[in-house]
């Protein structure tokens, strides 16, 4: 993996192999585009959608969804959309590059908005947000904003739901901020009674070397507070001496303008979860296991006590936040498992919170009636039950959850990660032959029985566009601009510069 650090001419020909790489599928995949889209033209247009929209006491309600050049946003946009609903679709567009989710046959119509920045603030965002909700006659705004706009959201929130009739699934800026940042949400978590690890702020070298030797048998990982791509993964503390750890410390910028995050280290497995909260009420939820870059998804059994005790610990602090509380919820959880004299005891470690939206939405695409339930809920307090017993027009009692979810994958991510990238290691006798041949087999196995993430055989020109269109436009971009990058996350579109 490249780094900062690495020469540009590794860079650049990184950029170039991938645009070819995606030159060279054009064909096949263009191909399958045409076959789905014959198909379409035969076959009848969701009939999930027409049952829906005849059914009794069925209100069709107008739903913005921002964010749908992400799988997040996309996949919730098809999901409204087959629920019956008309929705509208609105997201940044890094470089004026289009991006794919503008091209769904979910959406009625697409906005670009423009991205919030240190010279105008997100008054023009927040103002271009109100104007598409005044103008589509907006019920209901459904924010699945990335990491960086997450607060611009919050702000947004509390202007159009105060100067319109729209609703947000969004939370407020205090509560945004709050869950944003590591160290206020595990305050907040200590405050609302609710178990979390030992974490510190540290502003200075000093500070992190007195934690250090005030617990000296214990590890710790210490992380930049707000965005920062280059340490994404985090520092694992102490080193292997002394003067290692003082040596590595004295690497890291850290300051009071460039605050870091020193939190017990757990050592375990790793879980996420997504919940969609209304008027502080967990109203869907799923749980799975989780890694530092997520590309594969699978959902915990619902019947399994790891998810069962997820499912307690978000609804208690929904709860306990009080009826204000709306919006998306996502958690990262460690498990510790130690033995005892009973035998081995699991204990669950809340570290982080995403107060927006997680890519983990998409384990509940085959149930587009009842998320869709969920978040009109925010709408309505009352449950139309429709023919088929799912409430269509308000909610249910009970959570709701993916019970026999698929598994996804983005194959634009397997094909490098585990084919092509390995075929190099192995070229350069950097990996063997049996290990490159794993991958290969996953990939197969994924390709088979896993479903993509941004592929639906009835709206398959956004998968199209992703890789053939939009990819190697920012990858052609971070060519003239000269832009070095180490990891991309296909289904969040987002790029990590180093």
């Amino acid at each position: 993996m490249l780094d900062g650090q690495s020469p540009w001419s590794l860079h650049l020909a990184q950029n170039l192999a991938l645009i070819v790489l995606s030159l060279s599928f054009l064909p096949l995949d263009t191909i399958i585009l045409v076959i789905n889209y014959v198909f379409g033209w035969l076959l009848p247009q969701s009939p999930s959608r027409r049952r829906v929209t005849r059914a009794p006491g069925f209100q069709a309600k107008t739903i913005l969804v921002t964010g749908v050049g992400m799988s997040k946003g996309l996949a919730l946009a098809r999901m409204f959309y087959k629920a019956g609903h008309t929705v509208i679709g609105a997201d940044f567009e890094p470089h004026g590059i289009p991006v794919n989710g503008r091209f769904s046959r979910a959406l009625k119509k697409f906005y670009r908005l423009p991205k919030p920045n240190l010279e105008d603030g997100s008054a023009h965002y927040i103002q271009d947000l109100l104007n598409v909700i005044r103008r589509e006659k907006v019920d209901l705004w459904v924010s699945c904003s990335g990491v960086a706009s997450a607060v611009e959201d919050g702000q947004a929130k509390e202007v159009i739901e105060r100067r319109s009739d729209c609703k947000a699934i969004q939370f407020d800026v205090e509560t945004t901020e709050t869950l944003h940042e590591k160290h206020s949400f595990i305050q907040r978590t200590v405050d609302l009674g609710l178990p979390a690890p030992e974490t510190h702020d540290v502003t200075t070298r000093t500070a992190v070397h007195h934690v250090l030797h005030k617990a000296p048998k214990k590890q710790y990982i210490m992380k930049s507070v707000g965005v920062d791509d280059a340490m994404r993964g985090g520092i694992r503390l102490p080193r292997r001496s002394v003067s290692e750890t003082y040596n590595h410390l004295s690497r890291v910028p850290i300051s009071k303008e460039k605050p870091w995050v020193l939190q017990q280290y757990i050592q375990g497995e790793e879980y996420c979860t997504h919940a969609v909260v209304v008027r502080g009420e967990v109203k869907a939820f799923v749980a799975c296991p989780s890694l530092e870059l997520l590309m594969h998804y699978e959902a915990l059994p619902t019947t399994s006590s790891l998810s069962k005790a997820m499912l307690r610990f978000t609804e208690e602090f929904a709860r306990r936040s009080g009826k204000e509380m709306t919006g998306h919820l996502s958690f990262d959880f460690m498990v510790e498992e130690t033995s005892t004299e009973k035998g081995l005891q699991k204990s669950l470690f809340p570290i982080e919170c995403n107060p927006r939206a997680h890519t983990a939405v998409v384990l509940f695409r085959s149930m587009s009636e009842e998320i869709s339930a969920s978040y009109i809920q925010a709408l309505t307090g009352k449950a139309d039950i429709g023919a088929n017993g799912h409430a269509v027009n308000g909610h249910s009692s009970d959570v709701i959850m993916p019970h026999t979810p698929a598994k996804y994958y983005w194959v634009g991510h397997d094909v490098v990660a585990l084919v092509f990238y390995p075929a190099l290691q192995v070229l350069r006798r950097r990996m063997s032959l049996s290990a490159f041949l794993a991958g290969c087999y996953e990939f197969l196995v994924h390709l088979i029985f896993w479903r993509d993430g941004s592929f639906e055989a009835w709206d398959p020109l956004p998968w199209w566009w992703l890789y053939h269109v939009y990819w190697p436009g920012q990858f052609l971009a971070s060519i003239l601009e000269r832009r070095k990058w180490s990891r991309v996350n296909v289904s969040t579109t987002k790029m990590f510069l180093c």
